[in-house]
């Protein structure tokens, strides 16, 4: 078994999690994942999954199966994990599961505001750099052609960074989700950031199975504003260069 602790984990860290991991495996063909064993306020129970090599033919599987999970879809914008009530998390941060009826405003404030306040006053911003982010925000807000992606909220693992992708004899199974309904081009967007063996693969089985809107691979660095503020948030460093250097591209 694999187990996760956390002495002082506020009420409902593991829970959501675990509601999280349940939401994403009740679709059918769907992408895999771990499923939990044990829940309790001060840690969660998975079982252990030995890692293989990566290949092309589970990256493959992997986006096929991620548009399956993806065409799923979510209550709305922001909506947490069938059964869930409250707030979850994105690692050791709050994460806000409000709803909203346009992906744009509800990106702009409770995707990025939260966290875009958070590393500005952390230090990882400075005013000139928190200055372009806001203009973002507003852009989000008052134009409908970037706002409105024209398709309705996508079921998404949330924080699909390549930490949380564990290659596997039997095919990727993902792993510690911020789960929610949001637009499919963020858990994609995540896939890129930090590095993915066989990207491209896993893309092109993805937009095969479920073509994406033309210009996609453009908004990559809008989708990825917020975990950039996130990790500035939690890191500074280059971070909170790397968030605004992302939304001057659409600021």
């Amino acid at each position: 078994m694999f187990v996760k602790r956390r002495a002082d984990a506020p009420p409902g860290y593991f829970a959501v999690e675990a509601a999280g991991l349940r939401w994403l495996a009740s679709v059918p063909g769907g992408v895999a994942v771990v499923q939990p064993l044990q829940v309790a306020d001060d840690r969660l129970v998975m079982p252990r999954l030995p890692e293989v090599p990566p290949t092309a033919a589970a990256a493959e599987e992997l986006g096929r199966r991620l548009a399956v999970t993806h065409a799923a879809g979510a209550p709305g914008f922001g909506s947490g994990p069938d059964g869930w009530t409250g707030d979850g998390y994105v690692g050791p941060l709050p994460l806000p599961l409000r709803t909203g009826p346009v992906w744009g405003p509800w990106y702009a404030e409770h995707r990025l505001l939260p966290y875009l306040r958070r590393a500005h006053d952390a230090g990882a911003l400075d005013a000139d750099q928190s200055a372009t982010v806001s203009r973002l925000l507003d852009r989000l807000v008052a134009d409908a052609g970037l706002s409105d992606p024209g398709e309705g909220p996508s079921r998404l693992h949330g924080d699909l960074w390549n930490g949380n992708v564990l290659w596997t004899a039997h095919g990727v199974v993902l792993v510690d989700p911020a789960a929610h309904g949001g637009h499919r081009e963020t858990d994609l967007a995540m896939l890129a950031l930090f590095g993915l063996p066989h990207l491209r693969r896993v893309l092109d089985a993805y937009t095969e199975a479920a073509p994406l809107t033309p210009g996609w691979q453009d908004r990559v660095p809008l989708h990825q504003l917020h975990p950039l503020l996130v990790h500035a948030a939690l890191f500074g460093g280059g971070y909170g260069a790397q968030a605004a250097a992302a939304a001057a591209r659409w600021a």
